[in-house]
């Protein structure tokens, strides 16, 4: 054998035999193969994305491979996923990431050039070298570590959701082009750029019932939409008061639309996959656990609920959630008499004013079960999803991560901030203001109420 044979056979069983060793030894663990799993995942498509990199800043190149996807030969390739994707993840949770990190980053910075003549080493492959920790080594392992240790929950839900969006919306695409030549990106990149922006926020449109799934199972279900990672509470919130798999709705529906966008038949395996696992495994498998789970709450709600198809009015089970607004308030009025027009299905609206004093600072929602309040935008954005299926639509978007923040700083600077309340006199429809009927007129404390 050739140098050349050697390494590229060193590259992939000499990460697979440790793998192997490490998980003889700590089968015990179950948790740990979720953590591996997820590891792969993110190293895939991640790995992939570097080899783009590569190809246009050329810190390393290879020769002597048969086989090579995106440039890096297919040896190296999955020798790489097993190391940095499965390997740390057997790594004692005691020791720290950054600890781990240096240790893997060391033994690349061995191998790369003992690699030679396979890997050729350019001039500034060390900042290829960083570039591919913090894309992939730093990520995979925060990504399986927290969900080996059930920590970070809305860090590794976020993680995740960036890992769907890397599977579907590039690897796939990637892996068709590399088995049936097409013109790629091309009828994406070629596309006129107002149209191409229209055709981007359709999809983010598309995808939107899906990231507020996830963003459900994290805060209301304490979980994440990993099977063997499953919410301990049943969620039946948010987006979910409308239909039940809006995770799988929205994989199908973005998958469809990103194929028919980049113009490729071979991508319409991926909605046809999304069906077939939503009307076979998920169906059965998610069915039979929930029930097993939750028993006549979760047969109470999929009674009502369906799987795909939405309802326009929202599900609610339970006490009613509560939303504490300013009665006293100009603003404050006005929208609750427009969320009042509107009648909505499990919210009963009250005066922020019935609080204890300084106990609040913005407008505020309660859910009717034990998860914590939320205040200002986002509650705003809670009170809209008991509203109808098109408003529910719009608080999910409203409460998204960046754009609640925006949006609260574009009306704390509007004016519509923090607000000092005079000492104001009792109404009838105030506790504690002016009260009409007896002619009596009471003061109360001031209190600090925000939009």
């Amino acid at each position: 054998m050739t140098r050349t044979e050697i390494i590229r056979f060193c590259g992939i069983y000499v990460p697979l035999m440790l793998c192997l060793f490490a998980g003889i030894r700590q089968r015990s663990q179950p948790r740990i193969f979720i953590g591996c799993l997820l590891g792969t995942l993110w190293t895939v498509p991640t790995l992939l994305a570097l080899a783009h990199l590569n190809g246009v800043a050329q810190w390393w190149s290879f020769s002597g491979a048969d086989i090579t996807f995106a440039g890096m030969p297919i040896e190296l390739y999955f020798g790489w996923i097993l190391l940095w994707g499965v390997l740390p993840q057997f790594v004692p949770v005691k020791l720290p990431v950054a600890g781990t990190v240096l240790g893997f980053v060391a033994l690349d910075l061995l191998a790369m050039p003992a690699c030679r003549p396979l890997v050729q080493l350019h001039a500034h492959w060390l900042i290829g070298e960083a570039v591919a920790v913090l894309l992939v080594l730093l990520p995979a392992l925060c990504l399986g570590r927290w969900t080996i240790s059930t920590s970070h929950l809305c860090a590794r839900a976020s993680l995740q959701l960036i890992l769907s969006c890397l599977i579907f919306l590039y690897f796939l695409p990637e892996l068709a082009f590399a088995l049936h030549p097409s013109s790629a990106w091309q009828p994406l990149l070629s596309m006129r750029g107002w149209s191409r922006q229209i055709a981007l926020q359709c999809i983010a449109m598309l995808a939107l019932p899906g990231v507020g799934a996830v963003m459900e199972f994290a805060q209301r279900g304490h979980g994440t939409p990993i099977p063997y990672d499953p919410p301990s509470r049943l969620v039946v919130s948010g987006i979910y008061r409308y239909f039940a798999n809006p995770m799988q709705l929205s994989c199908f529906l973005v998958a469809l639309a990103w194929s028919l966008l980049l113009w490729n038949p071979w991508l319409l395996f991926v909605p046809f996959i999304c069906v077939i696992y939503s009307i076979g495994i998920a169906r059965w498998s998610e069915a039979q656990d929930l029930r097993q789970r939750f028993g006549s709450a979760w047969q109470d709600y999929r009674a009502e609920v369906h799987d795909w198809l939405p309802r326009w009015r929202p599900y609610h089970a339970g006490a009613p959630a509560k939303l504490y607004i300013a009665f006293s308030c100009g603003p404050c009025t006005e929208l609750r008499h427009w969320l009042e027009a509107r009648n909505p299905i499990g919210l009963q609206i009250l005066p922020a004013e019935s609080l204890p004093f300084r106990s609040i600072r913005r407008l505020r929602y309660d859910p009717s079960d034990q998860n914590s309040a939320e205040e200002g935008i986002r509650a705003l954005g809670r009170a809209l999803e008991h509203i109808s299926f098109a408003w529910a639509i719009a608080g999910t978007a409203l409460r998204l991560p960046l754009i609640w923040q925006f949006v609260q700083l574009v009306m704390d600077a509007s004016g519509f901030g923090p607000q000092e309340l005079a000492a104001c006199t009792v109404g009838p429809d105030i506790p504690g203001l002016l009260d009409k009927s007896s002619g009596q007129e009471n003061v109360v404390d001031n209190q600090t109420l925000h939009m």
